[in-house]
């Protein structure tokens, strides 16, 4: 069964950084692509950040280029998040997600894994 657990989320004033963390388990993720979503208060979810298998492709909303960065170990089945320049808007909860090889836009839709999501507030 795989299982996605994020961690690192918390309470940050405006300006200040975060890195969650997001362990996968439960079957071989070779190949696959890690991504990050959010969801704010009242809000859909929305698309943040995805990586490729080989790290060698990144993909970022538009509203957190420049500021957040997506890495991953494939050592430790893990993916990151650093979260640097934090705003207001930027609160909200934190989903990590797998999905199958990809290109382009189609990494940013069809997730198949989802964690349970970790909680990022921004204080102003």
């Amino acid at each position: 069964q795989v299982q996605l657990v994020e961690s690192g989320g918390g309470l940050v004033q405006a300006g200040g950084s975060l890195r969650l963390s997001c362990a996968a388990s439960g079957r071989t993720f070779s190949g696959y692509v890690m991504g990050w979503f959010r969801q704010a208060l009242g809000k859909e979810r929305e698309f943040v950040a995805a990586i490729s298998w080989s790290a060698g492709s990144t993909y970022y909303a538009d509203s957190v280029k420049g500021r957040f960065t997506i890495s991953r170990d494939n050592a430790k089945n893990t993916v990151y998040l650093q979260m640097n320049s934090l705003k207001p808007e930027d609160t909200a909860v934190y989903y990590c997600a797998v999905r199958g090889d990809c290109s382009g836009y189609g990494c940013y839709i069809g997730y198949e894994y989802w964690g349970q999501g970790t909680q990022v507030t921004v204080s102003s």
